[in-house]
C-alpha cells in the first residue's frame, strides 16, 4: 500500500509539474505576442486597422508646388501625395471616386483638408486619374492599404 501511495503521489506531482510548465509556456507565448505587438509602432497598427472613410475629396492647386508639406518634403503636383487629417504619414491608401468608379493609390504625406466635409486632398495628377479635375471635388472612399514606412512610423502630427 505504501508503494501505491508513493506512486500515486509521484504521478500527481508529475502531472502538476507538467501543468505548471505548459501554463508557463502559454503565458510566455502570450507575453511574446504582446511584446511583438508593442514593438510595432502605434501608427502602423492604426493604419492597418483603419476603416474605409467616405466623404468629399478635393485637390491641391498647382500654386503649392515646391512648398513644404507637413512631413517636411516639398509638394510635387505630379506625385501621388495626399493630405489626410489622421492617417499616419507614409500610409498607402486607395481612393475611389464613387461617382465614376475610378481609383488611384496615394501616399499620405500632408495634413488636411481643413474644409468641413472634406476627408482628403490629392494632387492635380491624382485628381486627373480620379476624373475630378473639372469639378474640383468628388465623393470618394479612402481605404488604407499599406502601413507607414518604418522610418516615418514615429509620426506624432
Amino acid at each position: 500500500m505504501r508503494n501505491g501511495k508513493s506512486i500515486a503521489a509521484a504521478a500527481a506531482a508529475s502531472i502538476l509539474v507538467l501543468a505548471i510548465g505548459s501554463t508557463a509556456d502559454a503565458a510566455e507565448r502570450g507575453t511574446e505576442a504582446r511584446r511583438a505587438e508593442a514593438a510595432q509602432p502605434a501608427a502602423a497598427r492604426r493604419a492597418t486597422t483603419a476603416r474605409p472613410q467616405r466623404g468629399e475629396a478635393s485637390y491641391y492647386h498647382s500654386r503649392f508646388e515646391g512648398r513644404r508639406m507637413a512631413n517636411g518634403e516639398r509638394f510635387d503636383p505630379d506625385s501621388d501625395s495626399a493630405a489626410h487629417r489622421t492617417l499616419p504619414f507614409g500610409t498607402r491608401a486607395r481612393v475611389t471616386n464613387l461617382a465614376n468608379g475610378r481609383t488611384a493609390e496615394v501616399t499620405i504625406e500632408d495634413r488636411g483638408p481643413y474644409v468641413r466635409g472634406r476627408i482628403i486632398d490629392v494632387t492635380p495628377e491624382t485628381a486627373g486619374q480620379l476624373g475630378m479635375r473639372e469639378s474640383g471635388t468628388a465623393p470618394v472612399e479612402v481605404r488604407p492599404v499599406g502601413s507607414p514606412r518604418q522610418d516615418q512610423a514615429g509620426d506624432r502630427r
